[in-house]
């Protein structure tokens, strides 16, 4: 029998019998080894945890939970921003904050949406739109006062006047005349430093392009994703030749995600390009230049490390209803026209109505132009809506050409992943049940079945409550006709093929509506971190010690952790040859106990 044993306080005796079976230590011993187990798994818990925050898969996770906690207002190391989205309908106001940078050049701010001590985001909405007050410009900044009392309640007051402000317009105010949008932007920024200490100069209030909201959209997305992380992980990689570096190697970097968007009017798509493009014309060229944007996200503009060259195109007249609209207009004149030259009455009664594929079966309809009605009843055949709609897409002969015939640069589909939102999502989820990954056979099959399906049938289920909470009627009426543009949009328009894979429908990222604000204040930031590169520097240059720092040496932690362990055996195993020689000297064998047994006897030394 194996046996171990040493002189502490309550002394220990370990035992092995033959068979293997051991002999629990000492009871009041018991919580001491526990204790040292414990401590030995807490360590191994805090490696793995420092490893996944070395490797860059702690944080992006562990961020998705501290996101919905409520800002520390009291941590004086968290810096804030605002920004304004001034659109055609109305004004918002998000508030965003971000830690200190960590001082490493080849990472972003790891900004968020601020939460108030209830734990919601700090936003604010007011209507009408900005663009409203174009005849009375002096009454802009009593209009937008409001929204910005709000940040400034909530915003800590020591911060103010490091806090930027970026007031933005969009759509309402880019149809307005140049002179008008000045006198706009100019009434903001005389009175806006007189009543609010937030920063605030001449370049953080203007008119922004349909070209710049896109880049901000595509910014925002892949900010949440982590795609700007320089991490190594399991996601895929792209080969990328940084624009403006031709002589240099190409790099590999994460893979960006493209964005799809339909809304209402209109249809706007955004990717990056990661390779140089090249042009069938010159005209082709230069319009190119009006859809490719280049731009370093970084800190350094020496560095290339977050250069990206994105395509951005947005369609007028391509959004869901827009589109309606159009191929009823189309529906109206052709019928009208038919019936003059043919002697028909197509459409002008509900006993004669116009046979529409993109209504559902036996829903009906009505199209009411210059006091004129025109009756429709639908079909529900999905493929002829489809060959219905496809003039609209107005494609050209031209090579790398889209909708309208406008320039797009070829998309690596082998290689690329896009996430649709809007009526992406509303067509695939609403009433299909069937967001998120996007699958066309299945999605058409589905459409088809839809489309196919008598309206009486459909109002009795929705009635019962099987559509999503927020599909109304006319939803359920409209769903045929805006399932088959967007897939013509996606198929035709954008060229994509049948078999892509790679496209998922979504209405949020990671539980939250990431809007084109996120991507602003990503962008407009982006040379903050220098000053807090500059200070670790020069921490760096003037301590040694730094290097010794327990968050990038945890290595260091667990080295000495072991030599405390080691040196805890060496004491026990000391220990032990005192006992021994202890025992060949005659000595009491008192110290000598087994729990359950009487103390033994021992003839002389051994």
């Amino acid at each position: 029998r194996l046996s171990m044993s040493c002189l502490l306080p309550a002394s220990w005796h370990f035992s092995l019998a033959p068979v293997g079976c051991a002999r629990l230590p000492h009871g009041s011993v018991r919580p001491v080894l526990l204790l040292l187990l414990l401590l030995l798994l807490l360590c191994c818990s805090l490696l793995l945890l420092l490893h996944g925050a070395r490797d860059g898969r702690g944080p992006r996770y562990l961020a998705r939970v501290t996101d919905t906690e409520a800002t520390d207002t009291t941590d004086p190391n968290i810096n804030y921003g605002i920004v304004v989205d001034c659109g055609s309908s109305g004004s918002r106001l998000f508030v965003y904050c971000w830690p200190r940078h960590n001082g490493n050049p080849r990472d972003l701010l790891d900004i968020k949406q601020m939460r108030d001590k209830h734990r919601k985001p700090v936003v604010m909405k007011i209507k009408p739109g900005i663009s409203e007050f174009a005849s009375s410009p002096d009454r802009v900044s009593d209009y937008i006062s409001p929204l910005l009392s709000f940040a400034a309640e909530h915003v800590p007051r020591a911060k103010h006047k490091e806090t930027p402000l970026y007031i933005l317009c969009t759509a309402g105010m880019r149809i307005l005349p140049e002179s008008q949008q000045k006198a706009i932007l100019e009434d903001l920024l005389t009175d806006i430093p007189v009543q609010f200490d937030f920063l605030f100069s001449d370049s953080h209030a203007e008119v922004i392009s349909g070209k710049q909201e896109g880049v901000y959209a595509w910014i925002g997305i892949n900010f949440v994703l982590g795609r700007f992380e320089h991490t190594e992980d399991e996601e895929p990689m792209v080969e990328v030749h940084v624009p403006g570096s031709e002589q240099h190697e190409a790099i590999f970097r994460k893979r960006t995600v493209g964005i799809l968007d339909m809304g209402g009017v209109s249809t706007q798509i955004a990717y990056e390009v990661p390779k140089t493009v090249s042009f069938a014309s010159s005209q082709q060229e230069e319009v190119a230049k009006n859809l490719l944007a280049e731009f370093n996200l970084g800190c350094d503009a020496h560095q290339t490390e977050h250069v990206y060259r994105v395509y951005v195109a947005t369609f007028l007249g391509f959004g869901g209803n827009a589109a309606r609209q159009r191929y009823e207009d189309s529906v109206f004149s052709s019928t009208v026209l038919k019936n003059r030259l043919l002697g028909k009455q197509t459409g002008l009664s509900s006993a004669s109505p116009f046979l529409d594929p993109c209504l559902p079966l036996d829903a009906e309809d009505e199209i009411q132009q210059n006091g004129q009605v025109l009756y429709l009843r639908g079909t529900g055949d999905f493929n002829l809506c489809r060959e219905m709609i496809q003039p609209f897409m107005n494609k050209t002969n031209e090579t790398q050409t889209s909708l309208n015939g406008v320039y797009q640069p070829a998309v690596h589909f082998q290689n690329s992943e896009f996430y649709g939102f809007s009526e992406f999502y509303y067509c695939t989820e609403d009433v299909l049940r069937m967001g998120g990954d996007y699958n066309a056979a299945k999605f058409t099959k589905a459409a088809k079945d839809y489309c196919a399906t008598k309206w009486s049938v459909l109002r009795e289920r929705f009635d019962h409550g099987l559509y999503a909470s927020h599909a109304d009627l006319h939803r359920l009426k409209y769903q045929c006709f805006k399932s088959a543009w967007m897939y013509e949009v996606f198929h035709s328009g954008f060229s994509f093929p049948v078999s892509y894979s790679n496209l998922k429908t979504a209405l949020q990222v990671y539980d939250k509506e990431v809007q084109w604000t996120l991507g602003a204040i990503l962008y407009r930031t982006r040379f903050l971190p220098l000053r807090d590169i500059q200070q670790e520097n020069f921490r760096g240059s003037h301590s040694h010690w730094r290097s010794f720092s327990f968050v990038y040496n945890h290595y260091l932690f667990f080295a000495c952790f072991l030599v405390v362990l080691l040196s805890i055996l060496l004491y026990l195993l000391r220990l032990r040859r005192i006992h021994r020689r202890m025992l060949r000297n005659g000595s009491s064998p008192s110290l000598w106990i087994e729990d359950a047994l009487p103390p033994q006897k021992m003839a002389g030394p051994l």
